[in-house]
């Protein structure tokens, strides 16, 4: 056992020393408390033993951390033991001090990825202990090597609750725990265990201790780049499949099937509103008022009622998308040039959250678009508000098809 605590011991040392310089950031000091129970199990002899659980142990520390991770502990110990019940009569007392390492194991395994209130510490060390029993006089001195875990609870920034088992060994133990004198063979050969719970008070400054600091702009940071890397992987949606990626597509609502040019964009000539594919579609079918002009008012009427002139909205917002206001400008046009038309405005709300909620939200963006064609010019009589709520006619569990839906559309009167 010494073989292998000994270079722990000395890690901890040598990595403490290399970063005591850092900055302080955190809080390094603490003072640790404790008591419990202690079980003292070899040397004994013949007819004596101990109780299973003596209760007295106490212990004080005061604890320097060099950094998150490492750090040393000063701590005094007592334990108090007497005889069970079938045992033969002792009573002894046993002292000690130790210069320990401590790992805080909590930071060493990033548990500030699963939670930031449960902590765990291991700690070694070795140090100078005495024991006095009624058996023999004077004090048998001798040396202690320790090796525990501690469980940690955070109550606040400036104290834990914590829950520490330690097993100690003795080095040139001259007397059993009952108070006889022990075998010639004095090297590891006492052992004394404890169980303990207690409080750590943390000391400085600074809002959080080296127990519980993290560098929340590390999580952050890779928090940031992980929903970057989602968002990497939907720029090449194409909501309107209009064969532009959402990302380069400057008008995401494209009506399907028309010519868009590199930025997503409906290809409009003559500028008047109707991409010209559309505008060409119509005027074969339902014809214009003369040969090369432009479509006639009651051409214009039917593709608005058709549902050919949307303004669309964001999932769960109640003004416009900004790629989407064309529509309300195609209106605008429209009610300038008949000022004896009014319109329905009405809007709609894909299926996903409350059907009230939906119906609300539907209200209110039908209101946001009143308000911009008034500010545009037309008169608010003329404009008549519905909230339709729920549109289910597109699948639920499409995102692209759900945008479709969230729209406000017009009916003129």
């Amino acid at each position: 056992m010494k073989r292998i605590m000994l270079p722990l011991f000395v890690t901890v040392l040598a990595f403490g020393t290399a970063t005591a310089q850092e900055k302080p950031v955190f809080n390094k000091w603490s003072i640790d408390i404790n008591g419990g129970i202690s079980k003292p199990t070899a040397p004994f002899t013949s007819g004596y033993y101990a109780k299973d659980y003596n209760l007295f142990h106490a212990d004080l520390g005061v604890r320097y951390m060099f950094n998150t991770k490492f750090g040393l502990k000063v701590d005094l110990g007592y334990d108090q033991f007497d005889n069970d019940s079938k045992s033969a009569p002792f009573d002894g007392q046993y002292y000690r001090t130790t210069l320990q390492g401590v790992v805080n194991l909590g930071r060493v395994l990033n548990f500030e990825e699963w939670t930031q209130r449960l902590n765990v510490q291991a700690h070694t060390g070795i140090g100078y202990a005495f024991m006095k029993n009624d058996r023999f006089d004077g004090v048998d001195n001798m040396l202690n090597h320790i090796i525990g875990l501690t469980g940690q609870i955070k109550l606040s920034e400036r104290v834990a609750l914590n829950a520490d088992f330690s097993m100690i060994n003795n080095v040139r133990q001259t007397y059993t725990f009952d108070g006889a004198i022990a075998p010639e063979d004095r090297g590891f050969n006492g052992t004394l265990y404890n169980a303990t719970v207690g409080l750590s008070i943390y000391l400085g400054k600074n809002e959080r201790h080296a127990d519980w600091y993290y560098a929340e702009e590390k999580v952050d940071r890779i928090e940031e780049l992980e929903k970057r890397i989602g968002d990497l992987e939907t720029l090449m949606n194409d909501s309107d499949k209009d064969g532009v990626p959402d990302y380069l597509d400057a008008e995401a609502n494209t009506i399907p099937g028309v010519a868009v040019d590199t930025k997503g964009r409906a290809v409009d000539r003559n500028n008047n509103g109707i991409p010209d594919e559309l505008e060409s579609y119509l005027e074969r079918n339902y014809g214009a008022s003369s040969k090369g002009s432009s479509l006639n008012g009651e051409t214009l009427k039917e593709m608005i009622n058709q549902g050919y002139v949307n303004v669309y909205f964001d999932f769960n917002q109640s003004q416009p998308s900004s790629n989407s206001v064309s529509g309300m400008d195609f209106l605008v046009k429209y009610l300038k040039a008949h000022p004896d038309a009014k319109a329905d405005v009405v809007g709609y709300a894909d299926e996903i959250g409350d059907t009230n909620y939906n119906k609300n939200l539907s209200q209110k963006r039908a209101e946001n678009v009143k308000n911009t064609l008034v500010k545009a010019g037309i008169d608010a009589s003329r404009l008549n508000i519905i909230g339709n709520g729920v549109d289910s006619s597109v699948a639920k569990d499409s995102k692209a098809a759900r945008q479709l839906v969230r729209r406000v559309t017009f009916k003129i009167k």
